[in-house]
């Protein structure tokens, strides 16, 4: 009996939730719950965290799950690593269903580094502004870099003052547009760009409005993840399950 977990918070898991769905397969949804207001799934949707490998195979078991689809960020280093070890653990088959990463083209000035610290200490030097495209998690590390005016695109307002002493906020949710970052990188007089390879279509306009304006990109690339399957089509998961049942 086919019962598919999908572990979401992408665009991707969003689209295929939908052809779960469609296809009438039994199917749970799952959020992290990192943003207040997550976009309604249609299917049976739980929020919140398992409590660790151990935890998610036993949720795994429990709810007598055949096929695990992780269509987390690609970001999401410990829940990915934690899919991989509790599939192991219940003998539950695994997929990822990913975007692949971006890649430079012509014309792009990036620099890539391995981490968030490491980005950090590409800002040290004159006062810029900075466009912080990570996320909320990690902007407390830019605090070492204080001589900056540091914009930040979040999905959610902040309900406290993010850890910084010079900031401005920008509440978006993507995808987005090139005329809008185009926009957005002009009005806030935007000198370099930090982001994170998430890959996919929804936020890469900022490379190309960065591109077009002559702005260089600190560009973190994707976390060491164990061994697994990846797949970057929704009809490659559903051959996946056919060729797994």
């Amino acid at each position: 009996m086919i019962k598919i977990l999908i572990l979401g918070g992408t665009s991707e898991a969003s689209a295929l939730a939908s052809a779960v769905a469609k296809r009438g397969l039994p199917a749970i949804f799952s959020y992290a719950g990192r943003v207040n207001t997550p976009k309604p799934q249609p299917l049976p949707t739980r929020i919140g965290g398992f409590g660790g490998v151990n935890g998610l195979a036993t949720f795994l078991v429990q709810e007598r799950i055949s096929h695990i689809v992780d269509a987390t960020h690609p970001f999401a280093a410990q829940m990915s690593t934690s899919v991989v070890a509790a599939a192991a653990q219940s003998g539950v088959k695994a997929i990822a269903f990913t975007r692949p990463a971006w890649q430079t083209v012509n014309g792009d000035q990036w620099q890539s580094v391995a981490s968030i610290d490491e980005a950090v200490s590409t800002l040290a030097g004159p006062p810029q502004r900075v466009l912080l495209a990570i996320g909320r998690m990690h902007l407390s590390a830019f605090a070492a870099q204080p001589q900056h005016h540091y914009v930040l695109r979040l999905v959610d307002r902040p309900t406290s003052p993010p850890p910084l002493p010079d900031v401005s906020t920008v509440i978006d949710r993507g995808p987005f547009t090139l005329e809008g970052d185009l926009a957005l990188l002009q009005t806030q007089c935007i000198q370099r760009i930090v982001c994170k390879n998430a890959g996919g279509e929804g936020a890469a306009s900022k490379l190309t409005a960065a591109r077009t304006l002559g702005l260089p990109i600190v560009m973190i690339e994707r976390p060491a993840l164990p061994p697994r399957h990846e797949v970057h089509r929704i009809d490659d998961v559903f051959s996946w399950i056919s060729d797994h049942t």
